[in-house]
C-alpha cells in the first residue's frame, strides 16, 4: 500500500494511503505515483495563474480597513501593510471548479468557469477566518491568523465582506450558468454553517456523548459540502446535466471526508515542519476529531483511558511529561487511526464511483482523478 509520512514522538512513520484514485489511473492505463502528482502540481500552480489575479481584484475592491486585513489573510500583505510574496493556499477549490468545467466542456469551459473558482476560494477564506475565531488559532499558512492581528471584529467582518464578493462574482458574470452557481454556492454557505454550528456543540459535549455517525455527517457539511459544490460549479459551467452536475457533486463531497479524514489523521500526527503547528494540536485542544470519536466510541481499554485524558482541559503549565504523546497512543492503541485511514480508502472508492458516472472517460477525467489522489497524499 502507497504511504505519506508523518511524524510521531520524534520518529518518521508510516501513515497507509488511501490509493483509490491511483488505483483508478493504473486500471485507465494511466498509472500512479510522480506523475499524478506533477500532474497534481501542474493544475494547482496553472489555476493560481488564471485565478489569483480575479481573486486579488475583488479582495482590492473592499474599503480600506477589509481590503488590508483581506490582503493579509491570502499573503499579499505584511501586517504593517508592506507586500508581501504571498501565500494563499494550495487552491484545491477553484482547481476543482476549474477540473471539472474541463472534463465536461473542455478547455473553453475552464477559461469561463474562472470566476466561479474564484467565487469559491473567497467562500472557503471565509470560512477560514471565522473558524480561525472560533478555534481561537493563532497560526495559519506559518504566520499570525487574520484575528490574532487585528482583533475578532476585524477578522469576522473581513470574512464576511468575502462572501459577499464570492455572490457579487457570479451575480456580475453574464456566463449564463452564474445564477444557478449563485443560487448553489449560498445554499452551500448555509450548509458550512450549519456544519460548523454542529462542530461547536460537539465540542460542549462529553467525550463519551459524542457519535461516530453525527460526527461523520458534520465533516461532510464542513468540508465535503464545499469541494462538491465546487465540482458541481464546473458542471454547471460546463452546461452538464442536471445528473453529471449531481453526480461531480457526490464526488466531491466523498473526496472531501477523505480530505477531512486525512486532515484529522495529520492533526494528530502531522510532523510540524510541515503543518506549521505544534505537535498534537487538535489533541491539546481537545477536538473530536475522526480518528479520536473512532477510539473512543471503539469498547476498547485504550477508549476508557482516552475519554479519561479528554475529560480533563489541557493545560500546557499543569500537563505532565508526554501527555500529548500518550494520548495520540491512547487514539492509535484504541482503533482510531487505522480506522481513519481505512474510512478514507472507502471514501475515495465512492468518490470515483460518483466520478465514473459523470465521466466514464478516465482521460477526460484525468485532472479531477489527479486533485483526488493529491489530497490523499497531504502531509500538512
Amino acid at each position: 500500500m502507497a504511504e505519506f509520512m508523518t511524524e510521531t514522538e520524534g520518529r518518521s512513520t508510516a501513515v497507509p494511503r488511501p490509493g483509490t484514485a491511483g488505483e483508478a489511473r493504473k486500471r485507465a492505463g494511466g498509472g500512479a505515483g510522480p506523475a499524478d502528482a506533477q500532474e497534481a502540481a501542474a493544475l494547482l500552480e496553472r489555476t493560481r495563474a488564471l485565478v489569483d489575479p480575479e481573486l486579488r481584484a475583488a479582495v482590492e475592491s473592499l474599503p480600506g480597513a477589509m481590503r488590508r486585513i483581506g490582503l493579509y489573510h491570502f499573503g499579499w500583505q505584511h501586517a504593517d501593510g508592506s507586500p508581501a510574496a504571498g501565500n494563499a493556499g494550495k487552491a484545491i477549490r477553484p482547481a476543482l471548479v476549474l477540473a471539472a468545467a474541463a472534463a465536461l466542456g473542455g478547455p473553453a469551459a475552464r477559461t469561463a468557469a474562472v470566476r466561479a473558482a474564484a467565487a469559491v476560494e473567497l467562500v472557503h477564506n471565509f470560512t477560514l477566518l471565522h473558524d480561525d475565531v472560533m478555534d481561537r488559532d493563532t497560526t495559519r499558512r506559518h504566520r499570525p491568523t487574520a484575528w490574532a492581528v487585528f482583533g475578532d471584529a476585524g477578522a469576522i467582518l473581513a470574512g464576511d465582506a468575502l462572501q459577499a464578493l464570492a455572490l457579487r462574482l457570479l451575480a456580475e458574470d453574464p456566463h449564463p450558468a452564474s445564477v444557478p452557481a449563485a443560487a448553489r454556492l449560498a445554499a452551500c454557505v448555509v450548509e458550512l454553517c450549519e456544519g460548523q454550528h454542529a462542530d461547536s456543540d460537539l465540542e460542549q459535549r462529553a467525550p463519551d456523548a459524542v457519535g461516530l455517525d453525527e460526527v461523520l455527517a458534520m465533516a461532510e457539511a464542513k468540508t465535503g459540502a464545499l469541494l462538491g459544490c465546487a465540482c458541481a460549479l464546473g458542471a454547471l459551467y460546463a452546461g452538464a446535466r442536471e445528473e453529471d452536475v449531481a453526480a461531480l457533486d457526490g464526488f466531491g463531497r466523498q473526496a472531501g471526508l477523505a480530505f477531512q479524514l486525512i486532515d484529522d489523521v495529520i492533526g494528530i500526527w502531522g510532523d510540524p515542519r510541515h503543518t506549521g503547528k505544534p505537535a498534537g494540536a487538535d489533541l491539546a485542544a481537545r477536538k473530536k476529531s475522526l480518528p479520536v470519536v473512532a477510539a473512543l466510541t471503539s469498547g476498547t481499554p485504550a477508549a476508557a483511558e482516552l475519554a479519561a485524558l479528554y475529560a480533563r482541559p489541557y493545560r500546557v503549565e499543569e500537563a505532565e511529561p508526554g501527555e500529548i504523546a500518550r494520548t495520540a497512543l491512547a487514539v492509535e492503541r484504541a482503533g482510531g487511526r487505522d480506522w481513519a485511514q481505512a474510512e478514507a480508502a472507502d471514501r475515495m472508492a465512492r468518490a470515483m464511483q460518483e466520478l465514473a458516472r459523470a465521466v466514464p472517460d478516465p482521460e477526460a477525467a484525468g485532472g479531477l482523478l489527479a486533485l483526488a489522489e493529491f489530497v490523499t497524499r497531504r502531509t500538512s
